[in-house]
């Protein structure tokens, strides 16, 4: 599942002015809970509450300003909104100043009031996403490790662990995954693991490679100038490192044949050379398609696939780990703000309603593009919000659940038991939905 909006903690001696901004919050489909008292509301507090403090300023016993200096011992991050009357307006402005999120001046509207929430509630999600992100970068340099392969989601710990126990292994490595999941950061960590860490790592697109020219670039040429210069081509670049062939189901069946000769003999024929050249290299490759539907179809070599083959990682795109970002998008929203020299700042709603209901086709690598144009604050048709914002409530709901039950069941890899007590709705409904909803429960099964 992913993180969705915080708690509000209303607090009130007037039982009616509870009743009425605690409905007024429920509507919108914010999670509120009220009190007559401050010190009540202060129990249910902690550093890590995720949400807002909303309290009147003159209530008996701990009033309003009191009740903010409480909060602030415990975590002076926590967003606290005060509702001042006329004659109190110059303690809350005093408040601001000491760190108080907003205030509201009574008589104020509706949409204010719930706009003031929200904006609070945001920038609460996002302070304890970098606090969980700082908390993972410490955690790793304290055992000397710092991994970009950020993620708490099981399928992802087990990556790391993985790619630590393969780095150092001199064999070669199948990285499967979809357009944008990160299988060269992948490639670059198992290299930087290895004992090759200190020579070339050479990354190659097979993908875009014209064929007239792909063999040159790859392998090289002997003479090929008027002096009679060589070229010395990628693969032997890499020689005594690691080469990564990204888009590898990509290559043609000419240089497909060139490559098996590389992987089983570990020799190198540049163009217009007479003899091989020994090369010590390990091969990484990468491809976004099932390698055994391509042999089927004839587009990939069987004897190269079992050659690439010795190790297979899998990289698991976003959909599957819906839990994991709003941790990457607070560490790209970190970097961004860092590149651009910017504090980081709160989502809009129109950014955030994106962020938890969007599919991520592009995976990593959109997820990284929406935060730094999040950043820069274009919620525009540019970066794909104007469908979202354009959308009807029901629209809207539909594409949630949908969201929903597909998070639920890439984490439970597509058991209908498991995924019903996680929903906890009857095994009718269930499939009902994944019906209008055409969700095709093989594809979470593995």
């Amino acid at each position: 599942m992913f993180v969705g909006m915080g708690k509000v903690l209303f607090v009130d001696d007037d039982q009616m002015q509870r009743a009425a901004h605690s409905q007024t919050l429920e509507l919108t489909g914010i999670d509120v809970e009220t009190f007559a008292a401050a010190r009540d509301a202060l129990e249910r507090l902690d550093p890590d509450f995720n949400g807002v403090v909303v309290s009147d300023v003159r209530m008996p016993g701990m009033d309003g300003l009191a009740f903010f200096e409480a909060v602030r011992e415990i975590d002076a991050s926590i967003p606290f909104i005060l509702i001042t009357g006329h004659g109190d307006i110059a303690m809350a402005v005093t408040a601001l100043q000491n760190g108080a999120h907003d205030f509201l001046s009574k008589p104020f509207a509706a949409d204010h009031f719930v706009a003031t929430v929200r904006r609070g509630l945001e920038h609460r999600q996002l302070i304890l996403d970098n606090r969980a992100l700082r908390a993972r970068i410490e955690q790793e340099e304290a055992v000397g490790v710092v991994s970009p392969l950020l993620g708490e989601t099981p399928v992802m710990v087990q990556l790391r662990n993985t790619v630590t126990q393969v780095a150092d292994a001199n064999v070669d490595v199948l990285i499967e995954g979809e357009t944008g999941v990160g299988k060269e950061l992948v490639a670059r960590l198992l290299h930087r693991g290895s004992a090759r860490r200190s020579r070339p790592f050479i990354a190659v697109n097979c993908g875009a490679l014209p064929d007239e020219i792909a063999e040159r670039q790859l392998f090289g040429e002997e003479g090929y100038s008027e002096r009679g210069r060589s070229a010395i081509g990628r693969v032997e670049a890499a020689n005594g490192g690691t080469l990564f062939l990204d888009e590898i189901d990509s290559m043609s069946p000419a240089l497909q044949v060139r490559m098996l000769r590389i992987l089983e003999e570990r020799e190198v024929l540049p163009l217009g050379a007479k003899e091989p050249r020994h090369i010590d290299v390990r091969v990484i490759a990468a491809s976004k398609r099932n390698l055994e539907e391509a042999v089927a179809e004839g587009r990939f070599r069987e004897d190269l696939l079992y050659r690439i083959n010795i190790i297979r990682l899998r990289v698991p795109p976003l959909r599957e780990r819906r839990t994991d970002i709003p941790l990457l998008f607070a560490h790209f929203t970190a970097e961004a703000a860092k590149q651009m020299r910017r504090e980081p700042r709160a989502l809009s709603d129109v950014s955030r309603r994106h962020l938890l209901e969007h599919g991520w086709p592009g995976n990593v690598r959109e997820l990284k593009n929406f935060a730094f144009r999040a950043m820069l604050d274009i919620d525009g048709g540019e970066n794909g919000l104007a469908p979202d914002g354009l959308a009807t409530l029901p629209q809207r709901v539909e594409r949630f659940e949908a969201t929903v039950i597909e998070g639920v069941l890439a984490e439970c890899s597509g058991d209908v038991a498991s995924a019903l007590a996680m929903l906890g709705i009857p095994r009718k409904t269930f499939y009902d939905k994944l019906t209008r909803h055409a969700i095709n429960i093989k594809a979470f099964r593995r």
